[in-house]
């Protein structure tokens, strides 16, 4: 005899029968839930290093572009002195 067919001829059966059906819902959702969490807080990880990704590399280029100005600027005043000796 299949559940239906015991919960069709009894109320009791039914109504247990329910009882079981939401607690395992209940409990599904439930782990769905902690999942979720998870899930949000590993987002927020891959968000948080890709924001300092590019600070870093964004530091870097000026570092690196500071630095070629810097021996332009000297080469430049060192042509310049040696023009006018």
């Amino acid at each position: 005899m299949s559940s239906t067919d015991i919960e069709k001829k009894s109320l009791e059966a039914h109504v247990e029968l329910c009882a079981e059906r939401y607690s395992n819902l209940e409990s599904k959702l439930s782990s769905l839930d902690n999942r979720m969490d998870k899930l949000e807080l590993h987002i927020v990880d891959i968000k948080d290093s890709l924001s300092n990704v590019g600070k870093d590399s964004n530091k870097t280029l000026i570092t690196i572009g500071t630095s070629i100005l810097g021996v332009l600027i000297a080469g430049i005043i060192t042509l310049i002195a040696s023009h006018f000796k």
